[in-house]
C-alpha cells in the first residue's frame, strides 16, 4: 500500500499477492529444522559440521561432551580441539582423515577417544565432504561409541585362541594319558588319572570363567552404585572356605563406586590368582580399599612372584593375544572387561614382596 505520486488523484495504491506456498514452506523449514534439533539431542551419536579447513565449527551436538569428554563450548573456540580427546597414538591417523575429507575424500576409521575413561571408548567415525560448483565449502558426519562391539571382537579372539592352545593342550594331557592306561599294563594308574582329573578339573574351571565372561559383555551390565564393602566381603568369603590355608588381610573404607555388580567376580579372580601363585604353602593376600577425592581406589597385595608380561598386558588393556602370545587363562580378561565396562582403570607395580595391583574406580555421589 502506498500514497499516490500524482496531487491530481486521490487516493492509494494497493497490491495483493497470494503468498500461502511461501508460509507454508517456511513452516516447513521450522518443523523439519526443529525436528532435527530434537534428534540431535536425543541421539547417542556425535553429529558434526567444520567448515572446508577445519578453522570454524558449524554444528555439533551435546552427545559431543558425554562420548569426548570435552565440553562443545571448548570446540566452538578451537575446532581442532577435538584432538586433545583422541588416544595420542590415533591422532595421526585422526589428521590424516582431516586432510582427505578437506581434499574431497570421504573418510571412514575407527580411533580411541575420551581421556577421562583412560581413552577406553572406541568410535566409528564417518565424514562426507560437501562440495557447491565443485568445491568443498563444508565436512560433515557422525561419530558413533563401538566400545561395546570392540569388546565382542577381543572376546572372540581370546576365546578362539584359547581353544586352539589352552584347552587343546589340557586335552592332549587327556587323551596322552589315557593311552597309556589302555597300552601300558605297568603304568601307574592313580598317578595317570590324577593328571587326567586336573586337567579335566582345568577345562571346567575354563568353561564356567568363560560363560561369566559371555553374560557380561552379552547383557551389556550398566554402571550402578555398589557399595565396596560388602563387594570384597563376599569375595573373600568363598575364597577362605576354599583356600583355608590363605592368610587373606581386608581393609576397606567405607566407599561406594559407579560399577556393575559384577565387580564381585573381579575381586574374587584378583584374590584367587594371588593366592593360587604364591611362593608358599600359607600364601599372604592383603586388599585395601581406600578413596582419593573422586576416585576409589581397590588394591590387592600378595607376595608371589612377578606377573607374567602376557597377563600383565592382560589386565592393562594393552594386549592382543596371538597364537604364540597368549595368557594362561581368561579369569584376568574378566577382571579387565568389568573395570573397563566402568570406566575404571588398572595399574600393577611389583618389588620384593611381591605384586600390588590397584583397580581405579569412580567414586559413587
Amino acid at each position: 500500500m502506498a500514497n499516490l505520486a500524482d496531487s491530481d488523484l486521490g487516493g492509494y495504491v494497493v497490491s495483493s499477492r497470494d503468498i500461502t506456498d511461501r508460509v507454508e514452506a517456511e513452516r516447513e523449514r521450522r518443523e523439519t529444522r526443529d525436528r532435527l534439533a530434537e534428534l540431535a539431542d536425543a541421539t547417542d551419536d556425535v553429529l558434526w559440521v567444520f567448515d572446508s579447513d577445519w578453522s570454524e565449527l558449524l554444528f555439533c551436538n551435546p552427545a559431543y561432551e558425554n562420548l569426548f569428554g570435552r565440553p562443545v563450548e571448548e570446540l566452538e573456540g578451537d575446532p581442532r580441539s577435538f584432538l586433545e580427546g583422541v588416544y595420542p597414538p590415533d591422532r595421526p591417523v585422526a589428521r590424516e582423515a582431516m586432510e582427505r575429507l578437506s581434499n574431497g575424500e570421504p573418510t571412514d576409521q575407527e580411533i580411541r577417544v575420551n581421556p577421562t575413561t583412560g581413552y577406553n571408548r572406541w568410535v566409528w567415525v564417518q565424514g562426507e565432504p560437501i562440495r557447491q560448483d565443485g568445491e568443498v565449502v563444508r565436512i560433515a558426519g557422525f561419530t558413533r561409541d563401538v566400545t561395546h562391539r570392540r569388546r565382542r571382537e577381543r572376546q572372540l579372539l581370546v576365546i578362539d585362541n584359547f581353544l586352539r592352545h589352552n584347552i587343546r593342550n589340557q586335552l592332549n594331557v587327556v587323551l596322552g594319558n589315557v593311552e597309556t592306561l589302555e597300552t601300558d599294563s605297568e603304568a601307574d594308574a592313580a598317578e595317570r588319572t590324577a593328571l587326567i582329573r586336573r586337567a579335566g578339573e582345568t577345562l571346567l574351571e575354563t568353561a564356567e570363567k568363560q560363560r561369566e565372561i559371555v553374560d557380561i559383555l552379552t547383557e551389556r551390565p550398566r554402571a550402578a552404585t555398589t557399595h565396596v564393602g560388602d563387594v570384597v566381603e563376599v569375595a573373600v568369603a568363598s575364597l577362605r572356605d576354599r583356600f583355608p590355608a590363605a592368610d587373606i588381610h581386608v581393609d576397606v573404607a567405607d566407599a561406594t563406586v559407579r560399577a556393575p555388580s559384577e565387580l564381585q567376580c573381579a575381586v574374587a579372580e584378583l584374590v584367587e590368582n594371588a593366592i593360587c601363585h604364591s611362593r608358599g604353602d600359607a600364601p599372604r593376600v592383603e586388599v585395601t580399599v581406600r578413596t582419593r577425592g573422586d576416585r576409589v581406589e581397590l588394591a590387592v597385595s600378595d607376595d608371589g612372584p612377578p606377573i607374567p608380561a602376557p597377563d600383565r598386558r592382560v589386565l592393562l588393556g594393552d594386549h592382543e593375544m596371538t597364537p604364540v602370545d597368549h595368557s594362561r587363562g581368561v579369569g584376568l580378561w574378566l577382571v579387565y572387561w568389568v573395570v573397563d565396562i566402568a570406566n575404571g582403570q588398572i595399574d600393577h607395580e611389583h618389588d620384593v614382596d611381591g605384586n600390588t595391583v590397584t583397580v581405579t574406580l569412580r567414586r559413587a555421589e
